[in-house]
């Protein structure tokens, strides 16, 4: 896949309960922005991606749930719409950290995300993506259980196959192995380069590489394990101030930490 472009201004706007840096919590507005692609899949209509989505907001049931969730059912109302592609014909991309406090008052909680899997899973044609250093999916027999559901495609060094488009992710970030969803940095790149080397047309990350060029922060060792494919390569866990960039060498970048991208078929 290739991104032809991505619309600077955000065609809808999801407001959330996020947590402030001093304490208690701040209003924010989650922009939706609508981009093009050449390669999508005839199955398909577009791609709803996204990652970081740490906070809380009212969904169309009035309750207030995670961002994630609550992003489902505003999908789908605009759906109804006719300003979105059906779901049924939309595949999700989820690159981590969906979790947030019940109050939304806590910053870096960590916590269970399988409803915001399960909502996207019983709505689209599937999720797909994988877990952030903030993300739970309760015990690991539970777990194992929960990446048997229908739709669902949790990945972490693994590679699936949906509607003709491979799809590869690693989950976590580097850090201490003995903690939740991290792995030592050189086992991290390692587990990249595996991927890799199935060739997939997306590659999704939460810790993802930098950009190459000032402010686009990331891991500079994964940027060098992409050499020169053209994987399309989906991240998060930092933020950029654009989402996509496209390296010398051929792969492109897409940062969707705190936004969704919402990719359609290139005319």
């Amino acid at each position: 896949m290739h991104i032809v472009e991505i619309d600077r201004e955000p065609f809808h706007e999801l407001e959330y309960l996020d947590a402030a840096p001093r304490g208690g919590t701040q209003l924010r507005r989650l922009p939706l922005l609508r981009g093009r692609a050449e390669g999508l899949p005839a199955e398909l209509d577009a791609l709803l991606i996204c990652s970081d989505l740490q906070g809380r907001a009212r969904a169309g049931d009035g309750q207030l749930r995670l961002l994630g969730e609550a992003l489902a059912f505003e999908y789908a109302a605009l759906a109804e719409l006719e300003q979105v592609p059906p779901p049924d014909f939309t595949g999700v991309v989820l690159a981590g950290d969906l979790f947030a406090a019940p109050a939304a008052d806590r910053m870096g909680a960590t916590g269970d995300v399988r409803e915001v899997w399960r909502a996207f899973a019983g709505g689209f044609r599937w999720v797909a993506g994988v877990a952030g250093n903030h993300d739970l999916f309760g015990t690991p027999h539970e777990q194992s259980r929960f990446t048997r559901e229908p739709g669902v495609h949790l990945l972490d060094g693994d590679t699936a196959l949906l509607d003709g488009l491979r799809i590869a992710g690693v989950g976590g970030i580097c850090g201490n192995p003995n903690k939740p969803n991290r792995r030592a940095p050189e086992a991290f790149v390692a587990a990249v380069r595996q991927r890799l080397a199935a060739r997939p047309q997306l590659l999704v990350l939460h810790e993802g590489p930098d950009g190459a060029s000032p402010g686009l922060r990331g891991n500079p060792e994964v940027r060098a394990a992409l050499g020169s494919g053209k994987v399309l390569v989906i991240c998060g866990h930092v933020h950029w101030d654009r989402p996509l960039v496209t390296l010398a060498t051929g792969p492109q970048l897409l940062n969707v930490d705190a936004r969704v991208v919402l990719l359609e078929r290139a005319s």
